[in-house]
């Protein structure tokens, strides 16, 4: 299978280097998202990652802004322990090439609804040069209240998205394709009909289906396009090591909206060939009523991917 490596900050202590492994995940059992932003921050254009992970210990937050080589990086990390009192809300110093930058947060009222990211009541801001580069949550008015900082004249560009999710059969998510846009459900279920040996796969958006993949164990790697008012998401696949190998393995999905300029206002499903070198699969799939891709054909960024990595645990 093919790896998108990603740094995976150790929840149970901040002492701990960041890994390139993905498998390191399942020695603690933790959830992790992790989201790539781009934007302009101590002159020059940078990527910023935000990870959040969660174990049954607690919750953690890292930011990390790339260094102008490209490969250092400046991090500063929270952890939210349940089991004594911790400071909440509050901020920390990093230094970018001798610059200052800030990161408040304030996660009190923070809901988290038993996922690894909250959902509402709360924000981080990264400030420099008394502008506010980013800021996460809906409580904005209070972090701007709070740095005392302007907003930047450039907006951040969510650029990536990676998830490591865990179940048995069935993987659920909830994603945003642009920063401004709303969540989306996205639902993978990997099943067997009774009596037969042979797996099938359904892949649903906001509870609409739209790819059904039959004899998975010939069609472990494969790839669908979404097609939609002006916009369609090209959907991988490869669950080769769900099938064929022994153990806690993950499967790969990556979800990629693109902006098209012309399309009908229907939806339909197409095969398309795979940049990644994966073979397409024809499958098929019910159409998505319109109503479901609200808002999807406004995003306009072609530079967005969702790449899932999805544990099955026997």
């Amino acid at each position: 299978m093919q790896d998108h490596q990603i740094g995976i900050p150790a929840c149970f202590s901040s002492g701990e280097k960041l890994t390139d492994d993905p498998t390191a995940i399942t020695r603690s059992g933790q959830s992790v998202f992790v989201s790539v932003y781009r934007t302009k921050i101590a002159n020059l254009c940078r990527l910023i990652t935000v990870t959040w992970c969660k174990n049954m210990l607690l919750h953690g937050l890292s930011l990390s802004v790339e260094g102008p080589d490209g490969d250092s990086h400046y991090s500063c990390k929270l952890e939210l322990k349940p089991w004594y009192f911790w400071k909440k809300h509050g901020s920390k110093r990093i230094f970018l090439e001798n610059k200052p930058v800030d990161v408040f947060w304030d996660l009190k009222a923070a809901k988290f609804n038993g996922e690894t990211e909250p959902s509402s009541d709360y924000y981080v801001a990264m400030v420099c040069d008394d502008e506010v580069v980013l800021i996460l949550g809906d409580l904005k008015k209070e972090a701007y209240r709070k740095t005392g900082c302007r907003p930047a004249l450039i907006d951040p560009i969510l650029i990536s998205r990676k998830e490591h999710i865990f179940g048995k059969k069935k993987f659920l998510t909830r994603v945003k394709f642009h920063e401004k846009g709303s969540f989306h459900e996205i639902s993978i279920d990997c099943k067997s009909k009774s009596g037969s040996a042979d797996p099938e796969m359904e892949i649903r958006i906001d509870g609409h289906l739209v790819i059904h993949v039959k004899h998975l164990q010939w069609k472990f790697r494969g790839n669908e396009s979404v097609h939609f008012n002006k916009a369609r998401i090209d959907v991988y696949w490869d669950v080769h090591d769900w099938i064929f190998s022994p153990g806690l393995r993950h499967a790969l999905f990556i979800f990629k909206p693109t902006l098209l300029s012309n399309s009908s206002s229907s939806f339909s499903l197409s095969s398309s060939s795979s940049p990644l070198g994966l073979s397409s699969s024809s499958s098929g799939s019910t159409p998505l009523s319109s109503g479901s891709g609200e808002g999807l054909s406004a995003y306009g960024s072609t530079d967005f991917c969702l790449f899932l990595y999805a544990w099955k645990v026997e």
